[in-house]
């Protein structure tokens, strides 16, 4: 496990609006596709921030972290961005041993370990494992997994009593996190949770679209948005399939269905290729 001296990293105050995503997993493709958005609504790099796991199931991990380091957006550590650091064995995905989702790991970890080069290694050692800034008075906590552990899995359905350790732990107004690939938001007692989704995978949603998050000011009150990102999924299948890590994620850039379904719950299994459309919350 590597030092904790850059555990958190202050933003300091944000005048918005802010663009927040995770998981481009070494898609390419999503990635320009979130990057030409964010120009599109003229959101500078300053305002935008990534929930980790820049590469992982896609066939373009050199180009995608280059991308990353050039736009010169904010990047939390995510557990891909961490066992690649440390030249881990694995993913650090938290992956029950045996489990589909680990044998599919092993194929895209290797590849992607074998691409990534030693100074981009050294750059995913100096990013912070958690993020903080202020929106007016609104303060929020971003994380990969959550406060207590990089790689924790939160979902909708994840009890809200656990959901509350987590705030605690953060001691903010809202927590962003990733990891889980499912965008949502919800409120717990006085505060938030907030998921941004990934843009690098479908939803499992059955829609080949990934998903990001939007902080604006609406008049005087701050709004979370959750907008799907359209990408040309049909190119990074091509790549991934060239590249010969032509597994069950790259048929899932079309069919929108995940390969495994291991790390969820039964809630979120139970929505598998039924279109999601999380509703916007009003934070203030």
């Amino acid at each position: 496990m590597m030092a904790t001296d850059n555990a958190l990293h202050h933003l300091g105050p944000m005048d918005g609006p802010l663009l927040l995503f995770g998981g481009p997993y070494g898609n390419l493709e999503a990635l320009t596709a979130i990057r030409n958005e964010a120009e599109r609504r003229q959101i500078p790099a300053q305002r935008i921030i990534c929930t980790g796991d820049l590469t992982a199931y896609c066939a373009s991990p050199f180009e995608s972290v280059e991308m990353t380091r050039d736009w010169g957006i904010h990047v939390v550590m995510g557990n891909c961005e961490e066992a690649l650091a440390d030249k881990a064995i694995d993913c650090g995905c938290g992956f029950d041993q045996g489990s589909v989702c680990a044998q599919l790991s092993e194929s895209w970890f290797g590849y992607t370990n074998s691409r990534i080069t030693p100074a981009q290694r050294n750059w995913m050692r100096t990013l912070p494992r958690s993020l903080r800034f202020t929106f007016g008075a609104h303060s929020f906590h971003v994380v990969h997994g959550a406060p207590s552990l990089i790689n924790k899995f939160i979902f909708p359905s994840t009890p809200d009593g656990e959901k509350k350790r987590e705030l605690a732990l953060a001691a903010a107004d809202s927590v962003i996190g990733g990891h889980s690939g499912i965008p949502f938001g919800q409120r717990i007692g006085q505060q938030f949770w907030l998921n941004t989704g990934v843009i690098g995978l479908p939803a499992n949603d059955g829609t080949p679209d990934g998903w990001y998050l939007l902080l604006e000011w609406k008049g005087k009150r701050i709004c979370a948005s959750w907008h799907r990102l359209a990408y040309d999924y049909q190119k990074a299948g091509r790549v991934m399939q060239d590249a010969g890590v032509d597994t069950g994620y790259a048929r899932a850039l079309s069919t929108g269905l995940w390969p495994s379904l291991d790390v969820l719950p039964p809630h979120e299994k139970a929505q598998q290729g039924n279109p999601i459309n999380p509703p916007a919350l009003w934070l203030t």
